[in-house]
């Protein structure tokens, strides 16, 4: 499995942005896709996780501001974050699990920031 994120950028304080994932290759042995983040100076932080029966479990800092679900491609998830603080600047990274270890695909830089 290869996974493309997309999407990131820059933002003020309460904009929006939304981050997809694209996936390729053995996409049938995807169990869960979901997002990933690493802020400087900061630990790896799970964001959201989609599984492939549509049940979602999200990071208590996102809760109610993020949401993941599937894009318009039939292998793409996208992350739309509402509300965003500079406390959301990161790199964000989507992660697949199948029944293998999990693969994690290319990050992109999200910075919020006036």
């Amino acid at each position: 499995v290869q996974l493309q994120a997309s999407g990131g950028g820059w933002v003020q304080p309460g904009g929006s942005l939304r981050l997809s994932c694209a996936a390729s290759g053995n996409t049938v042995s995807i169990s869960a896709v979901g997002w990933y983040r690493r802020a400087p100076g900061k630990q790896y932080e799970k964001v959201a996780i989609l599984s492939s029966g549509g049940g979602t479990d999200y990071g208590s800092s996102v809760k109610g501001r993020f949401t993941i679900a599937r894009g318009n491609g039939r292998n793409v998830v996208d992350l739309q974050m509402n509300s965003l603080t500079p406390e959301d600047t990161a790199v964000y990274y989507c992660n697949a699990w199948t029944t293998g270890p999990p693969t994690e695909g290319t990050g992109t830089q999200v910075t919020v920031s006036s």
